[in-house]
């Protein structure tokens, strides 16, 4: 029986690539790089923001450090300027929380940011856990994060529903022993999803309930 769900946070709950790209193209032309379209970052995303900075400096390896530190400070700053969540996800959040299930969202994005996000877009709605990356903790896929919020949740992974919108998602909900959700709304393809093994795929926020019931 699923008594909890587990949300990645961006490509799932919100759409942050606006922030998120406008963050990283700043500070590249501080130090002298060509900025990215905001479309390439749909692909760049997802594995924690040293990872998204290796990969926006390109060849430029030795300007790695410094623009990543830029990029953490510079993002902080923005998380919200235009930033949504996706429509229908405060009302599903709602349902969830009337049908009583309990909702957590795991990021590889800054815990504080992470914390700064879910406060701005979702005023109403209390998680009953939130973990960003920690120092410590591997980032997804790596079940680590998971298997904490089940354990601080008292719940076992089979009551869990893992949601996400990339491979990497699925990878982490599946070596948690959770089962996976997929959405199609976020930054990746159904393809991803499909060849990461997702339990189930769905095109709308509401369609989750109906995949709990």
């Amino acid at each position: 029986m699923i008594k909890a769900v587990i949300f990645d946070l961006d490509g799932t709950l919100i759409q942050s690539i606006p922030d998120i790209g406008g963050s990283m193209n700043r500070v590249l032309q501080r130090f002298g790089l060509q900025p990215h379209p905001l479309e390439a970052y749909y692909t760049m995303v997802g594995n924690g923001a040293r990872i998204l900075t290796e990969r926006a400096v390109g060849e430029h390896r030795e300007l790695i450090d410094a623009v990543y530190k830029a990029y953490r400070k510079e993002y902080a700053a923005h998380t919200c300027d235009s930033s949504h969540p996706y429509d229908g996800i405060p009302e599903m959040l709602k349902s969830l929380r009337n049908n009583g299930i309990l909702t957590a969202v795991f990021s590889n994005k800054d815990h504080e940011d992470v914390v700064s996000v879910l406060k701005h877009y979702f005023p109403e709605h209390t998680f009953d856990a939130i973990r960003g990356r920690m120092e410590a903790v591997p980032l997804k896929p790596a079940p680590d994060g998971a298997l904490l919020i089940a354990q601080e949740l008292g719940l076992t992974s089979q009551e869990f529903l893992y949601v996400g919108d990339t491979g990497t998602d699925m990878d982490c909900g599946k070596n948690a022993g959770m089962e996976t959700v997929g959405v199609t709304w976020g930054f990746r393809t159904r393809a991803e999803l499909e060849m990461h093994q997702a339990c189930h795929i769905i095109d709308r926020p509401e369609e989750l309930l109906e995949l709990i019931h």
